[in-house]
C-alpha cells in the first residue's frame, strides 16, 4: 500500500473535503477490517467510497466480487491504477452517487444478498443509513466507518442522552456492535477526531413488529425532528397529520405519557405507538 500522500502528490491530486475524504494510510486497518468483516468466496461486497482501493484491495481477496462505488471522478484514474498494481482484478469500478444506487438490484444480479462496507462521509451517512435500512432484506450485513461522535449516536442505547433517530430505526431492525476503533493518525488528511467501524447485522424477524414500517420510521423522524419537545408537541408540529388533541389520544392509546420526550422512548414504544397511529387513521366503511 502506497501512502496517499505520495500517491496523490504523483497524480498531482488532493483530498477533497466535499467528499470527505480522509484516506486510510496504515495497511493494518483496512486488513483488519477486512478479516472481522467475515467475507466468504460467495460474497458480493458493495463499497461505498472506495477512494485509492485501500480498503478495496484486502476486500477483493476475500470476496467473490466488489462493486466500488465511487462519486468523484478525477481519483478513478489513481483508483484503477492502484487496483492494477494490487492484482485486484474481480473489482468493478462504478462512478455513482451511492445514493443512486439499488442495493436490490445489484442483489438480486447477484442472486443473493450482499455485504456493504464502506467510510462513509458525515454529510449524507444518515441518508445512505436510511436507505439501507429500506432494502435490508438484500443486504446480509453492513460495515460503516464513522467518526467516533456519529458512531456513538448510531450505537447509543435505548434511554440515553445519544439515542435518537438512526439508533431507534437500526434498534428496530438489527444488531450493533463496534468493530474497529480507528486513531485520526492513522489517515490522511488527519480528521480532528477518531472513527470507528460498526458492523450492522439486519433481522429476519424483528421482536416488535410495526404494522406499518414506513409510518413507524415517519413517527420516529417526527419525534425526534423537535427532540427538545415533548412527544405530543413534537408528533402535532411535524409531518404527521395530527393536531395537538390527536397526538394526546394516540399517545394515551399507546400507554405512553403525553409529557415524555423521545430520547426516553425504547424501541418497543415507538412500534406501539406507531401501530396505534395505524388503528387511529384507520376509517371505518360507510358501508
Amino acid at each position: 500500500m502506497t501512502s496517499p500522500r505520495i500517491t496523490l502528490a504523483a497524480w498531482n491530486m488532493h483530498a477533497k473535503k466535499k467528499f470527505g475524504q480522509n484516506f486510510l494510510n496504515d495497511p493494518s486497518i483496512p486488513e483488519l477490517i477486512a478479516e472481522r468483516a467475515k467475507i466468504g468466496e460467495e460474497d458480493l461486497v458493495v463499497e461505498i467510497g472506495p477512494g485509492l482501493g485501500a480498503l478495496t484491495v484486502p476486500l477483493s481477496k476475500r470476496a467473490s466480487r466488489v462493486c466500488a462505488i465511487e462519486k468523484d471522478t478525477q481519483i478513478l484514474p489513481v483508483l484503477r491504477s492502484e487496483l492494477l498494481a494490487s492484482g485486484a482484478d474481480n473489482v468493478e469500478i462504478i462512478n455513482e452517487d451511492i445514493l443512486n444506487v439499488s442495493l436490490t438490484e445489484m442483489a438480486e444480479a447477484h442472486g443473493g444478498p450482499i455485504i456493504v462496507v464502506g467510510n462513509l462521509p458525515y454529510n449524507i451517512s444518515s441518508q445512505i443509513l436510511v436507505q439501507m435500512i429500506r432494502e435490508r432484506r438484500w443486504v446480509k450485513k453492513a460495515l460503516f466507518m464513522f467518526q467516533k461522535e456519529l458512531a456513538e449516536r448510531i450505537t447509543a442505547p435505548e434511554g440515553t442522552r445519544n439515542f435518537g433517530r438512526m439508533a431507534a430505526m437500526l434498534g428496530y431492525c438489527s444488531k450493533i456492535r463496534t468493530l474497529v476503533r480507528v486513531d485520526a493518525s492513522k489517515f490522511f488528511p488527519r480528521p480532528k477526531v477518531d472513527s470507528e467501524v460498526i458492523e450492522v447485522t439486519f433481522l429476519t424477524d424483528p421482536p416488535h413488529v410495526a404494522e406499518d414500517e414506513d409510518l413507524l420510521f415517519a413517527v420516529i423522524k417526527a419525534a425526534f425532528g423537535k427532540r427538545r419537545k415533548n412527544l405530543r408537541n413534537a408528533l402535532s408540529n411535524s409531518e404527521l397529520p395530527l393536531t395537538p388533541v390527536e397526538a394526546e389520544e394516540v399517545l394515551v392509546s399507546a400507554d405512553i405519557a403525553v409529557n415524555r420526550r423521545a430520547e426516553s422512548l425504547t424501541v418497543e414504544e415507538f412500534v406501539r405507538l406507531s401501530n396505534a397511529l395505524v388503528a387511529y387513521l384507520v376509517v371505518p366503511s360507510a358501508s
